[in-house]
């Protein structure tokens, strides 16, 4: 099993006819996604990728029956795109964009809360890598011949890290059920918690590698959680040992603004919950093989 996305899930792509969009949504059809259209304003009922074209996420969804969405749109009309994926009825919307104001992420947060949770759209990233589920489906800008099919989920704040996890499994003769990338942003659409939680809930999911950055609450939130709820073993790990404080870093949320939003700080919440922290980047592969003993 997998979680988020298999290779059924029916995925429309926003943003559908450019370039960057182009090159991976095809990426993501030669992978084995089910992409079934896409939506670019103004271009509806043309074809594209073999593939046809929508003016509107409402109309793709009530045609296709899509249920997921990978959005390349530029960072202005981000926040638009997110209202328009939930008002169309997508359960997941994957975002890739950099850059998108934290005011319009705001505001695309507080539009989520006016639908009941079981039915609210989740939304993955901005500024991140997307979604695979190993040897399934794809929803995001990996490569994706570096994820080798197996029982060890991935959630990271980084994109690349993430891939150096999923390199790291495979060598150590494991492989990924999925990996997310939920962006380095200060807000963004769904936190490790949200996926902790799924992960927990996937039978064929047997541990998790859980890749925090510097900057903000969210590692510490769901490592609280994990020792109170998580079944399964997790290895943790945060970027960013060597950042001074108070200068941004890559990521618009890895900042050290206060007491707890260090690498180091962050890492010893992680242990104090019972969590095995990789002592570096080049150490995934063999936590996580110690931590299935």
């Amino acid at each position: 099993m997998s979680i988020l996305i298999d290779e059924k899930t029916p995925i429309i792509v926003q943003g559908f006819t450019g370039d960057k969009a182009t090159f991976h949504a095809d990426e993501m059809i030669k992978y084995g996604s089910n992409v079934v259209g896409g939506v670019t304003p103004g271009k509806g009922g043309n074809t594209h990728l073999g593939k046809p074209v929508f003016n509107t996420v409402k109309e793709a969804v009530s045609v296709t029956g899509a249920q997921a969405s990978l959005a390349f749109v530029p960072p202005s009309y981000s926040g638009d795109a997110l209202m328009e994926a939930a008002d169309g009825g997508l359960r997941l919307v994957c975002i890739i964009t950099d850059g998108i104001p934290s005011q319009d992420m705001m505001r695309v947060k507080r539009f989520l809360r006016r639908y009941p949770k079981e039915k609210r759209t989740m939304v993955v990233g901005p500024n991140c890598a997307g979604i695979i589920s190993a040897g399934k489906a794809m929803l995001g800008i990996m490569p994706g011949h570096i994820y080798k099919k197996g029982s060890i989920g991935i959630v990271s704040r980084s994109g690349t890290l993430g891939y150096e996890a999923a390199e790291q499994v495979s060598n150590v003769g494991l492989g990924v059920s999925t990996s997310v990338g939920i962006g380095g942003d200060p807000i963004n659409g769904s936190s490790f918690l949200d996926h902790m939680q799924l992960f927990n809930d996937d039978p064929e999911t047997e541990a998790v590698i859980m890749i925090g950055e510097i900057g903000g609450p969210q590692e510490a939130e769901a490592a609280a959680w994990v020792k109170d709820n998580m079944s399964k073993p997790v290895v943790g790990y945060v970027a960013g040992l060597t950042a001074p404080k108070g200068r941004r870093m890559g990521h618009a949320g890895a900042i050290i603004s206060k007491a707890g939003d260090s690498a180091s700080e962050k890492s010893e919440i992680m242990k104090s919950f019972g969590i095995t922290v990789a002592s570096s980047a080049n150490d995934f592969g063999a936590a996580i093989k110690q931590a299935l003993n």
